[in-house]
């Protein structure tokens, strides 16, 4: 083989070789979420990044909920030259972190995911081919809105003896849950002081969600975030029992557009309705 010709085999599979290298690193500007550390022999292939952007995510029961806020797309491929581990163990890891730091599998066959901490719900939506050699982590970071509107017990006073009904925002419950958060209280305490003050008041404690899942499952959640409400304030405030009544009117008396998230945050609420 002439010596010309061997320099420049030699340095066709030297460039190919690099080329190939070079094409399996990361892409630029891209990094892992901090959440989770990549699986093994993957590079990012592909990666966004948005300071505000929304995503659909669902649960086992096929409810949708549509999240806000900063969004992260990150698309992880296979190097040559390596085994995949197969769609259910790239799967499975990723569950087994978000159920290790007390996090949520909204579907664990999606797979859709939510965590929370200091404040942000960090939502998840992992796809992965069915070989195992790509995956894509859709990340959405939302921020847990802190309490917007105080509620203060004479305004609510009022409303009941001027509308027969009051609103009350600032009650609190984790998706899909009928568990009242911590961050609650400054609300319950609001009516707690009403009812005290205008000791022959009696009241429905009406909850109302916005239009995300089905008609059926939306009454029955409304109704057991209205029990919740009534057990908070006859345990820890005294209330009596016989002054309060628990109903759920679900998504049908709407005060907003189910299209928008803000429209579908000033739907869910808890209203006090005169008897």
């Amino acid at each position: 083989m002439k010596p010309k010709f061997c320099l420049i085999l030699f340095m066709s599979i030297v460039l190919g070789a690099s080329y190939i290298i070079l094409g399996q690193e990361d892409v630029a500007g891209s990094k892992d979420h901090p959440l989770f550390t990549r699986m093994d022999n993957y590079y990012i292939s592909g990666y966004e990044e948005s300071e505000y952007d929304t995503h659909e995510f669902y649960d086992a029961q096929d409810n949708e909920y549509i999240i806000e806020g900063h969004k992260w797309v990150i698309e992880y491929t296979l190097k040559e030259g390596f085994e995949s581990p197969g769609q259910l163990k790239v799967r499975n890891n990723h569950i087994a972190v978000i159920k290790k730091i007390g996090g949520t599998i909204l579907f664990d066959r999606g797979t859709y995911m939510k965590f929370e901490q200091g404040g942000k719900e960090v939502w998840i939506d992992l796809w992965v081919s069915s070989s195992g050699s790509d995956y894509r982590l859709t990340l959405v970071e939302k921020t847990v809105m802190e309490q917007e509107v105080t509620a203060d017990p004479k305004a609510l006073a009022d409303d009941l003896k001027n509308k027969g009904h009051a609103a009350v925002y600032g009650i609190y419950f984790d998706t899909d849950s009928a568990v009242i958060k911590a961050e609650s209280k400054p609300a319950l305490k609001a009516i707690a002081d009403m009812l005290q003050t205008n000791s022959s008041l009696k009241v429905f404690v009406v909850g109302h969600t916005d239009m995300t899942g089905t008609l059926e499952h939306n009454m029955d959640l409304s109704k057991r975030r209205a029990d919740s409400v009534v057990q908070e304030l006859t345990k820890t405030y005294g209330i009596s029992s016989n002054r309060l009544k628990a109903m759920g009117a679900g998504p049908l008396c709407p005060v907003g557009t189910n299209k928008t998230e803000e429209g579908r945050k000033l739907n869910r609420r808890v209203e006090l309705v005169e008897m």
